[in-house]
């Protein structure tokens, strides 16, 4: 199963055999490898409790088809906890996680780490394990854009002060209470939500 958010909304492309665990609409892959703008259109102008999915003999070859006029850009990133607190970047007015995108033949985990560094201004994270790997699409200059996101656990004890990274349009970092991430929710991306609930499980 491949989850990539457009605009925002999931799309699902799964297998025959992971039908019964999804519920919404289900389209065939022909339709929507022939139908791309259609099914965009239908994709977010659908009420958000009805979730669409592709039915695919193999999902992963049939999501790449689908985004194949997209460039590919793989990032990683991480959830840092510091004693109970969990660490949040404001970016562009919306609450967001530390992350960004590898750079030459940097693996993900290393990328993580300096991201988090580069972003937030501290250093000696230790990295923990990987949580998930999300899909979304953006325009780059223009240019369709497919991004990859690792996600990984990370903890770290040091100085809660940090430093936003202000060129990238980080405004503000602050550290919050599993009780507070309601309101983190409230403002951010859906792809960032994966994260959160798939972490705390």
């Amino acid at each position: 199963m491949y989850k990539v958010f457009i605009q925002n909304r999931p799309i699902f492309f799964i297998s025959i055999k992971e039908i019964k665990k999804h519920d919404g609409i289900f389209i065939r892959e022909e339709f929507a490898i022939t139908e791309k703008v259609q099914l965009t259109d239908l994709l977010t102008s659908l009420p958000n409790h009805l979730n669409l999915h592709v039915i695919c003999e193999n999902p992963e070859e049939t999501m790449l088809l689908f985004f194949e006029d997209h460039q590919k850009v793989e990032a990683a990133g991480g959830l840092v906890k510091r004693k109970s607190k969990f660490l949040f970047i404001k970016r562009n007015g919306t609450w967001d996680i530390p992350k960004g995108k590898l750079e030459g033949n940097e693996t993900p985990e290393d990328g993580a780490l300096r991201e988090i560094e580069e972003e937030c201004g501290i250093t000696n994270i230790a990295l923990g394990t990987h949580i998930i790997t999300t899909y979304h699409t953006y325009e780059y200059k223009g240019i369709p854009t497919l991004k990859k996101t690792y996600w990984y656990s990370c903890d770290y004890s040091g100085p809660k002060k940090g430093t936003p990274q202000l060129e990238e349009g980080i405004t503000k970092i602050a550290w919050k209470k599993t009780e507070e991430l309601n309101k983190i929710l409230e403002n951010t991306y859906a792809s960032i939500a994966d994260v959160i609930f798939t972490y705390f499980g």
